[in-house]
């Protein structure tokens, strides 16, 4: 990347993966509500869920009996480790046509680096149609993207349009954007912090803004600076080191 380039970041979240997995895999579970983890019998937890079951209210890291309880209807399905991490490596497959510059967060999502990429004319928003489509079109998957020029924004802007979204947040709209976001979507943002946030009456970046870095970082130590670049959209992480050999582009996928 030469100096003063733009960076181009996609982040890529597979919806509800597990749980998607499972739906193509097995097509009478579409459109119901699934979960899939733990026995609801012991101390189960639920690893991931569809959508449909998540309109009961239930989530992730949850008891599997509370989520019984939400959804008398939920289909409770065994984790299949094996068969995520093949998804998971058939869909990292799909990435590295695209960009050798890529980081893995877990095995459903993953940041891409396209900075200075010649394919589709350097555009990033078609970049991630692209992998969009390959992977819907290949696997039987659907991802969510996010489009930004770093990892934080490119992290949230995915998760915009779930399911099977995609929303680019291009440099000149990142002030704006960034200014409305409650302080909850601020990367290490926990509940404690936010709590603590929320007593100082901070709600929102704009609110974060208000209060200058000596008075962040007297009140939130070290983690004050982070608090008043992330409220003005900025993050320094460094790109992803290359990862192995691009895959060249098959026509196909054009």
């Amino acid at each position: 990347m030469s100096e003063g380039q733009q960076r181009k970041i996609i982040h890529i979240d597979c919806d509800s993966f597990f749980a998607s997995v499972e739906m193509r895999d097995d097509p009478s579970l579409r459109g119901r509500p699934v979960a899939v983890g733990g026995s609801p019998d012991g101390r189960g937890v639920v690893a991931t869920c569809s959508y449909e079951a998540r309109r009961f209210g239930v989530r992730s890291a949850m008891p599997m009996a509370q989520a019984l309880r939400l959804c008398p209807e939920l289909v409770v399905v065994r984790t299949r480790m094996d068969k995520y991490k093949e998804a998971s490596e058939a869909v990292h497959s799909i990435f590295r046509r695209f960009t050798d510059r890529i980081e893995p967060l877990s095995l459903d999502e993953a940041f891409l680096d396209v900075t200075g990429s010649v394919l589709f004319n350097g555009s990033a928003t078609r970049i991630a149609e692209a992998i969009r489509r390959a992977v819907r079109e290949e696997l039987g998957l659907t991802v969510s993207a996010g489009v930004a020029p770093n990892k934080f924004l490119a992290k949230i802007a995915s998760d915009w349009r779930k399911p099977d979204g995609l929303f680019v947040l291009k440099p000149d709209e990142v002030d704006a954007f960034v200014r409305r976001l409650p302080v909850e979507k601020l990367f290490g943002v926990g509940p404690r912090t936010a709590e603590k946030l929320h007593r100082l009456g901070l709600r929102s970046c704009e609110d974060l803004r208000a209060l200058d870095l000596p008075t962040l970082t007297e009140r939130f130590g070290v983690f004050g600076q982070r608090l008043f670049d992330l409220a003005r959209g900025k993050d320094e992480r460094p790109r992803a080191a290359p990862s192995g050999p691009q895959v060249p582009l098959r026509r196909a996928h054009l």
